[in-house]
């Protein structure tokens, strides 16, 4: 499936999503797990939902290990598709809170 550059950036147009991004690209890939999102105050399905549109445009990749659904940012993929727009949507400052670190096990 070719990725249009619209559907990146209607992706990349919600809140959530990019903080999503930019969580994941603070730490290694396939080390953080969904269930360390519940932190972002949206509902379990909703979250699912914003996973779901990033794997579609491409920015992430899944996979299952045990009970876990493990998370890696696709860096390079997306930037050899669209270039600089993965830096743009990492530059940008998060909302209050967004320094919150990732902490294993939590």
């Amino acid at each position: 499936m070719e990725v249009t550059l619209q559907a990146a950036l209607d992706a990349l147009a919600d809140p959530i999503r990019r903080r999503i991004v930019r969580e994941l690209a603070a730490v290694p890939d396939w080390t953080r797990p969904c269930g360390t999102f519940a932190h972002l105050s949206v509902a379990k399905s909703t979250l699912s939902h914003h996973f779901a549109v990033l794997r579609g445009v491409g920015l992430l990749e899944q996979r299952d290990e045990g009970t876990r659904r493990l998370n890696r940012l696709r860096r390079e993929e997306f930037e050899a598709r669209f270039p600089g727009l993965l830096s743009l949507v990492l530059a940008e400052e998060g909302p209050a809170g967004h320094g919150e670190a990732y902490e294993e096990g939590r």
